[in-house]
């Protein structure tokens, strides 16, 4: 129990510099039940004409004749359109208003390379790849009063979308972010106990030094975090599928539930770049993400009104099956809304048809909502962005109408 210990464990590294912004937010702040935004970035390019397609255009069968099959297609009560059925899951956010779907949208600029596309969306500047922070980093800095944990990505590093926020913060594991909280303390209350320990120790006779009275504050936010992350796991169980994208759902709803402040959510769900045998892989794909989703929806409970997630993807897929019985990269695809007070069990933005005079390049699916104007209406109601225009420069749109 000595200097060393506390070097080896990293309890003090950030004393002089993160810890005391972190703790003045913990022990300042006991906010809870704030609006969260939920960013799922489906990356891959999402075949939005194959999870919702629309159903009375004859051109759809004709150019997909193996991909577009009727018995795969679920009602969802609107004119036009069904629901792929692997994701009947989601039919009861649907039917309840809690879930919306955006057709037809995508970005303006034209590149069918991921990784460009990938960029444009998470810079929130389509055509320009040198902003040097992302469009949820500029969210952020709209938002007046900082909480405890505003923002965080459950994955291993921190996404393009959140480079240059505020005390953003990258985690897979809750364990992590306890980490991230000390700067590399040992994980758990037993590790904060024993770190706690091992300070009082060296600093308990000289609490007046900026050290020890640093220490103090960190070591109970700690303890705070904890408490509150504690909070989170009351209620049963929640019942999550097995697929990649439920433990990172399920973290994440534990911290929205554990009223930390939290403001700010990003998560990525891969493999949805199919090219050949696009049948199979969407069927398991589009099914585990339903699943994954509607557990999500459920575990939130009572706070599931206050969060509103957006599921989008880079770009769609060409209106026509290629030779592996597959799609090739190309323009518009489709975004889903879940909870937030959002006005669903309908179909958002403007449907262009599938005459060939009416696909992009006489190919794609055309965009008529620019993805940009629906990020803009969700930053709006759920983190309270004013001018949209600061948060996405040279978007000379308007927040989707009508989405909440």
């Amino acid at each position: 129990m000595n200097r060393r210990f506390l070097l080896k464990h990293g309890a003090l590294v950030a004393a002089g510099s993160f810890l005391p912004v972190w703790t003045r937010r913990a022990l300042a702040q006991e906010t809870g039940g704030s609006k969260v935004l939920v960013f799922l970035f489906l990356r891959g390019a999402l075949d939005g004409l194959h999870a919702v397609p629309p159903v009375d255009e004859p051109r759809l069968y004709a150019l997909r004749p193996q991909l577009a099959r009727r018995e795969d297609m679920a009602d969802l009560g609107v004119p036009g359109f069904a629901l792929h059925r692997s994701m009947e899951s989601l039919l009861p956010f649907w039917r309840d208003g809690s879930l919306a779907i955006v057709h037809a949208i995508g970005s303006p600029d034209p590149t069918r390379s991921h990784f460009d596309a990938q960029d444009f969306l998470e810079l929130g500047t389509p055509g320009v790849k040198g902003t040097p922070d992302g469009w949820l980093a500029r969210s952020l800095a709209e938002i007046r009063n900082p909480s405890l944990v505003e923002a965080v990505a459950v994955s291993q590093r921190l996404p393009r979308s959140l480079q240059g926020a505020r005390g953003a913060l990258a985690f897979s594991s809750l364990d992590q972010l306890r980490l991230h909280a000390l700067a590399g303390a040992p994980a758990g209350k037993k590790g904060r106990i024993e770190a706690q320990a091992a300070f009082d120790a060296m600093y308990g006779l000289h609490s007046d030094e900026p050290v020890a009275a640093s220490g103090k504050e960190a070591f109970a936010a700690l303890q705070l975090l904890e408490g509150k992350l504690e909070g989170g796991l009351e209620g049963p169980a929640p019942d999550y599928p097995k697929a990649p994208l439920s433990q990172p759902l399920r973290q994440l709803a534990r911290l929205i539930k554990a009223d930390v402040g939290l403001r700010i959510g990003c998560l990525d769900a891969g493999g949805w770049d199919t090219h050949a045998a696009q049948p199979a892989r969407l069927e398991s794909g589009l099914r585990r993400l339903a699943e994954s989703l509607a557990a999500f929806q459920r575990d939130l409970g009572r706070r599931a009104s206050d969060v509103m997630l957006i599921a989008a993807t880079e770009f769609g897929r060409t209106v026509r099956q290629n030779g592996a019985n597959g799609t090739d990269h190309g323009h518009a695809s489709i975004a889903f809304v879940l909870g937030g007070g959002v006005r669903g069990g309908r179909i958002h933005g403007t449907w262009p048809g599938l005459q060939e005079n009416r696909l992009y390049e006489g190919r794609d699916l055309a965009v008529t909502t620019d993805l940009r104007s629906l990020l803009a209406a969700a930053a709006k109601a759920q983190l309270g962005v004013r001018d949209v225009r600061r948060v996405f420069p040279g978007f000379d749109g308007a927040p989707l109408p009508g989405l909440v």
